[in-house]
């Protein structure tokens, strides 16, 4: 996947991880572990959003 397009992609998937975790913790009964989970999972797409960034930026 091109590497703009692969950005691209993660971005989405870190702002619908955002808003599931929102939804998350509106909810009557949050579920921690699933907030947790999902917290963890949007640290590491940042981490490789920012990673493929740092990557995009050499290469340009």
């Amino acid at each position: 996947m091109h590497t703009d397009a692969r950005l691209s992609s993660l971005q989405e998937k870190h702002l619908r991880l955002d808003r599931a975790i929102l939804d998350e913790e509106k909810r009557s009964w949050p579920d921690d572990s699933a907030i947790k989970r999902m917290k963890l999972e949007k640290l590491h797409l940042k981490e490789e959003i920012d990673r493929l960034a740092r990557t995009s930026h050499r290469v340009n």
